[in-house]
């Protein structure tokens, strides 16, 4: 009886203490820092927005280090990209089907991370990524920094082709201008927690 009782206790104990050990946290933020960055036959271009919405949840441990990041949805209105521009808006929001697909969006499907010294974090991720309409799973790598205000900064840079995105590279001044097919797509920004689940 003693030993069926010990063997119970220990399944429970097994199953109990990776809820106690491990805690999930959820970050969130409304502004969310993007760059988008090109070059074209004339000069370089690039396009800023600080109106990114992103949740990330993460899992920690008993000594407060970050194990794994469980969850993340960002999304962004396309029309909120702007160059200082007028024309060169106009014609990155026509290239990126801004009037039928108002968002660009992102959701993690997997990730790993890694740290040398539990202050900045490293994430290796597969992300399904939403240009334009399409969706294609991409990998990127992102570097989380907690803050002692209780938020987390998320710092991420990702070379990317637009054709692979059904995107016509922007051309201007009828055509004398053109946009290379590749662009640089930067994240920076601060989310504070929300909440917490044990």
């Amino acid at each position: 009886m003693k030993t069926m009782m010990l063997k119970v206790g220990t399944l429970l104990l097994m199953i109990i203490l990776p809820f106690m050990v491990n805690s999930q946290d959820k970050f969130s933020t409304k502004a969310a820092g993007v760059t988008v960055a090109g070059t074209s036959t004339m000069h370089d271009w690039e396009m800023k927005a600080a109106n990114g919405e992103c949740t990330i949840g993460v899992t920690t441990n008993d000594a407060g280090v970050i194990t794994d990041v469980v969850s993340m949805n960002f999304s962004i209105a396309a029309k909120s990209l702007k160059s200082g521009k007028d024309g060169m808006d106009k014609n990155a929001y026509k290239a990126l089907k801004a009037d039928k697909n108002a968002n660009i969006s992102a959701t993690l499907k997997s990730a790993t991370v890694s740290t040398k010294d539990n202050i900045t974090y490293t994430v290796n991720a597969k992300v399904n990524l939403t240009i334009a309409g399409k969706t294609l799973e991409v990998p990127m790598i992102a570097y989380l920094k907690p803050n002692k205000a209780g938020s987390i900064n998320v710092t991420t840079e990702k070379k990317l082709g637009m054709k692979d995105f059904g995107m016509d590279p922007p051309s201007f001044m009828l055509g004398a201008v053109k946009t290379g097919n590749e662009v640089t797509i930067k994240f920076n920004f601060n989310a504070n927690k929300i909440n917490e689940v044990n």
